[in-house]
């Protein structure tokens, strides 16, 4: 009989993360899969419609039970981002001592906060059962890279935490090369065969199609379209496209930029003080089942990132949505970003934040063979980022472990 496995994960559907499909995926495999999450409010920091602390607290979605607990929306500013990571933590804690089923096994998904680890911690010594943790985001890398917050006042308890955290999980699973390197270099040992790179993949609807009918796109337009998807966030180092499009105004070329989030509206207010309106069509945030549609008019996915020591050690998930896509790929980035793109021979990698680089270097590639791009992204997708292939993987650690 197959496993119960217990996600641990403060985002899931209708939030968008790759968890959602794992979970589903589990589930075909013949799985029990029972999740606890939180009330959806990412990324816009309000309760989507229809949920609330009393609405729609336990739901079935394609055979997976959800448990949602408690939280407080993220909203807006650094305050209410503490409260909704805390209260994450504590209503787990509470819900940890009232409730007592029973799961074979924890899998936590890891993206900020690694506060939500602990819940997962608490459950599997409860009840003596093993825990694995899929590490998206370096804790505490990421709370410095992102609030700028360097006191060790602060970071020393984050730091401590991770470190106790690392020591009673059974498995750590990462994302990136450069991530494993990170977690088994940490001033408090952590055991090397223990931490394992398993690279995140992307769904089977990410594949290439012809080019498709899409709102808000004119099927005449014969520009050069650069495709940005997913979270406008401060980490994203978006700020580099409007100052890039404006030395582009004289070339023939768009950025479609599909979805939403906290930053949104600075970068709008950028866009228009650059004058470059025409150079953009905003799509709002779509189900991403479509986001392959998307990109069937586009030319090359964008991907950016601040200039950090963490976002180098980072493989974003967009990457392998294009490269599934079979796009040819423009990055304003460096690390594992630029290795990747630059094994793959898919696109181009330009220094980051520097839009007069980014400007020459989309110049460049318009020149360039973006189909022949388009068919290598594709296929060291097939070689590195198999859906198969990796949960195929996942399920010898699952029902290997004893």
């Amino acid at each position: 009989m197959k496993k119960h496995i217990l996600v641990i994960s403060q985002y899931f559907y209708p939030e968008n993360f790759r968890i959602n499909d794992m979970a589903r995926e589990w589930v075909k495999r013949g799985y029990k899969i029972t999740v606890l999450t939180g009330i959806p409010n990412y990324p816009m920091g309000k309760f989507f419609d229809g949920y609330s602390w009393t609405q729609k607290r336990y739901e079935k979605w394609n055979g997976i039970k959800i448990i949602r607990i408690p939280v407080i929306a993220r909203g807006q500013g650094s305050v209410r981002m503490v409260l909704n990571y805390l209260s994450f933590m504590v209503s787990g804690w509470l819900w940890n001592r009232f409730i007592n089923m029973k799961a074979d096994m924890v899998f936590s998904f890891e993206v900020s906060p690694m506060t939500q680890v602990k819940v997962g911690c608490d459950y599997a010594k409860k009840h003596g059962v093993p825990h694995f943790v899929y590490v998206q985001d370096l804790w505490p890398d990421n709370v410095e890279t992102v609030t700028g917050i360097h006191n060790r006042a602060i970071i020393g308890p984050i730091d401590r935490m991770v470190d106790k955290i690392y020591r009673q999980v059974d498995r750590i699973f990462v994302t990136s090369p450069s991530f494993v390197k990170a977690v088994v270099n940490r001033k408090v040992h952590v055991d090397r065969r223990k931490v394992t790179y398993w690279p995140q993949y992307a769904e089977e609807f990410y594949r290439p199609l012809s080019p498709q009918k899409v709102d808000g796109i004119d099927s005449s337009d014969t520009s050069f379209k650069i495709a940005f998807t997913g979270n406008i966030g401060t980490a994203q180092g978006l700020d580099v496209l409007p100052k890039a499009a404006m030395l582009l105004k004289n070339e023939n070329v768009k950025f479609i930029i599909v979805g939403d989030g906290r930053y949104q509206e600075v970068f709008e207010k950028k866009i228009k003080t650059f004058g470059v309106e025409d150079k953009f069509i905003m799509i709002p945030r779509v189900e991403a089942e479509k986001i392959p549609m998307i990109l069937s008019v586009c030319d090359a996915g964008f991907i950016s990132f601040n200039k950090t020591p963490l976002w180098e050690k980072t493989i974003p998930a967009k990457l392998q949505s294009y490269m599934a896509c079979g796009k040819a790929i423009v990055a304003s980035a460096s690390g594992e970003t630029e290795r990747i793109i630059n094994d793959a021979d898919c696109g181009i990698c330009c220094k980051i934040g520097n839009a007069r680089a980014l400007a020459d270097g989309i110049r460049k590639i318009m020149q360039l063979d973006v189909t022949k791009m388009g068919e290598n992204s594709r296929k060291y997708f097939e070689r590195e980022f198999d859906k198969k292939k990796l949960m195929d993987e996942m399920d010898k650690y699952i029902n290997g472990w004893r």
